[in-house]
């Protein structure tokens, strides 16, 4: 008997339904055949990586430690010293108390001390990075008169007397309020408070029709007074305290000093403590610096870099003994196990 394979076999074939496959669209992309670099780290490579390294990192190093010992600062605790002495077993009383709080405190000036100087307030063991501290504010009422009653997250310095708080909330409520003036050789220091917080909170996060109201209005006052008559974008002294830190130990610009100070000048403090840190034992700090390049006094960024650069470079010169008295062929197969123990002992 004999088979045909004519036509009819081929239409038969060309109409068979055709499966459909599960295969990918062939291409150099997704067969990883593209041309790839593969670098093959042999100890000079190694080793000339960790002297690269460690010559960018140890002049860099040098250079900003160099930089962050000219910048000349003066540091004064006055919490302890600015309490009566018969108010020293009880500070918590006498700052709660109607009592005047002036304090007189000398600074001398350790070396010369070119101008802007910034002065700072220093608090230690405040967290203004505490969750229900930090969430208690209303941006939108910061920015908008029109959003004045929004105070939901602003508890439990949301409302007073059944109006709203503005500004609302815990962290504007504990706006820092002691007052610093300066005097030298019995003249007045002019302090420049103007432009002392970022560009960016004054124009876009506090609103230019934001006036304060009803603020520190409750039973229990938590620091500073605000001007009524200044919109919160140029209450710069409540913005910088709303920029909130993130560690327990922070410092907060209060203003610039224009003018230039020489060594062993005196400088007299008249200050007023009103701030109370003593019932969560913490500390108040008044700090005068100048900056470089680098910003303010911070050993940190330049001892990280040497650290860097110097753990490179002692690397590259181990690595490079070992190479010198011990080198090895590069790809030699008889290092593999298998072939150290071709027994398998």
């Amino acid at each position: 008997m004999s088979s045909t394979t004519g036509p009819t076999s081929a239409s038969a074939d060309l109409t068979a339904p055709t499966t459909n496959s599960k295969r990918p669209k062939y291409s150099r992309f997704t067969q990883q055949e593209l041309p790839a670099c593969k670098p093959i780290l042999t100890p000079i490579w190694v080793i000339s990586a960790f002297l690269l390294v460690a010559i960018v990192f140890i002049p860099i190093g040098i250079v900003s430690l160099f930089a962050s010992r000219d910048v000349v600062e003066i540091i004064d605790r006055y919490d302890t010293d600015c309490i009566p002495s018969d108010a020293q077993k009880d500070k918590v009383s006498f700052i709660q108390s109607n009592r005047d709080k002036t304090c007189n405190r000398t600074l001398l000036v350790p070396k010369h001390m070119k101008k802007p100087i910034y002065v700072y307030y220093q608090l230690d063991n405040f967290y203004q990075n505490h969750r229900r501290y930090v969430k208690s504010r209303s941006d939108q009422q910061l920015k908008d008169a029109k959003h004045a009653d929004e105070t939901t997250l602003c508890k439990p310095e949301d409302t007073a007397h059944g109006n709203p708080i503005v500004p609302c909330g815990l962290i504007s409520w504990s706006l820092f309020n002691d007052t610093y003036s300066f005097s030298l050789n019995n003249q007045q220091l002019a302090l420049n408070k103007k432009g002392i917080s970022w560009k960016s909170d004054r124009e876009h996060k506090f609103g230019k029709n934001v006036y304060p109201h009803n603020f520190q209005n409750n039973t229990l006052i938590g620091g500073a007074v605000l001007d009524t008559s200044l919109p919160l974008s140029e209450q710069e002294d409540l913005i910088v305290w709303m920029r909130t830190a993130a560690l327990p130990t922070f410092r907060k610009l209060y203003g610039k000093i224009e003018t230039d100070l020489q060594e062993g000048q005196s400088i007299q403090v008249t200050l007023q403590n009103n701030y109370n840190t003593y019932s969560f034992s913490g500390k108040k700090k008044l700090v005068l610096s100048t900056t470089s390049w680098i910003g303010g006094k911070n050993d940190f960024l330049g001892i990280a870099y040497l650290t860097v650069g110097g753990l490179c470079f002692g690397l590259a010169v181990v690595f490079g003994l070992i190479y010198l008295f011990k080198p090895r062929r590069l790809g030699d197969p008889s290092y593999l196990s298998w072939n150290r123990n071709p027994g398998g002992h």
